[in-house]
């Protein structure tokens, strides 16, 4: 038996489009026309708001500190406070773009059931997203390793331009072609520590040899184990994280679709893979399956 979505394609019951003139978007409106869909979204998805893509293509390989090196060396947590505050403006200054909207849209049509995200902007919240799980944290925040107070990252940062005036010197500051910074006075650079016990402050994301922590996989995997369906968009599949959920969708039968623009490590478990930009793939998503949840209802 065929079904339609609204607009002329039509479907197996399993949801697969055999016909060649339908794009790969009419496919993954077939796969996922009817469904509750959990998304998971990588960096691909924040491009259009400014915030770089590290592992895109072209892009300068980088060798992220890791937490065991932050918490051992006060040279290089110095360091890293140093470009993570300067980068700060950049997430700061970013606004969600239409794909984050898009996805917000979805939600609010009940054809998204929550969102999984491993980026750590905030922008899927700020576009008006209500279920978000942020895998990897947020910057908008800073915690004490100590104690645990939490900080908020604008005020933390309020403290960080009183205590380091020269940051804006000429010459002090050298942008990298990725968008990373390199201080050259780094040894200058004042950290605050907790002001309620005196320890080491840390951005609350999770940092490279770090566990997500089990409390937050487990409510994304309850968002991915609600579902009927997967959309992964604008994520290389790279992070071990975004896989274990993945593998989690697959083992429930769930369809995959994946948007990304470059191959995935997990291409061919994907029931669709569109090779696009994530913002336009996302809008046009966006209308053809809410259209479909109003019409079904």
């Amino acid at each position: 038996m065929a079904t339609s979505d609204g607009t002329g394609t039509t479907a197996g019951t399993d949801g697969t489009v055999t016909d060649a003139s339908v794009t790969d978007v009419d496919r993954a409106v077939a796969v996922l026309r009817g469904k509750r869909v959990a998304v998971l979204t990588g960096a691909g998805v924040s491009t259009d708001s400014g915030i770089p893509d590290y592992r895109g293509a072209g892009r300068v390989v980088r060798k992220p500190m890791t937490f065991q090196e932050f918490l051992a060396d006060p040279a290089k947590r110095q360091r890293y406070w140093a470009g993570s505050h300067l980068g700060w403006r950049t997430f700061a200054a970013a606004r969600p773009n239409d794909g984050h909207r898009a996805l917000a849209a979805l939600e609010s049509a009940g054809v998204v059931s929550g969102i999984v995200t491993q980026n750590v902007d905030g922008l899927h919240l700020r576009a008006g997203s209500r279920r978000v799980v942020e895998i990897h944290g947020s910057m908008d925040r800073a915690v004490c390793l100590t104690c645990g107070q939490v900080f908020s990252r604008a005020d933390l940062a309020a403290v960080l331009d009183r205590e380091n005036p020269w940051i804006d010197e000429p010459g002090s500051v050298q942008l990298q072609p990725d968008g990373d910074v390199e201080i050259t006075d780094v040894e200058r650079f004042r950290v605050p520590d907790c002001t309620v016990c005196g320890g080491v402050l840390k951005p609350d994301v999770v940092f490279f040899g770090e566990f997500v922590p089990a409390e937050k996989f487990r409510e994304a995997v309850s968002i991915v184990a609600e579902a009927d369906a997967l959309l992964v968009v604008g994520s290389s599949l790279t992070v071990n994280s975004g896989v274990r959920l993945l593998d989690h969708a697959t083992r429930r039968k769930h369809p995959v679709v994946i948007v990304n623009r470059g191959g995935t490590r997990s291409d061919r478990r994907a029931a669709v893979k569109i090779d696009a930009g994530t913002t336009e793939t996302l809008v046009e998503l966006a209308a053809r399956l809410t259209a479909s949840a109003m019409i079904d209802g």
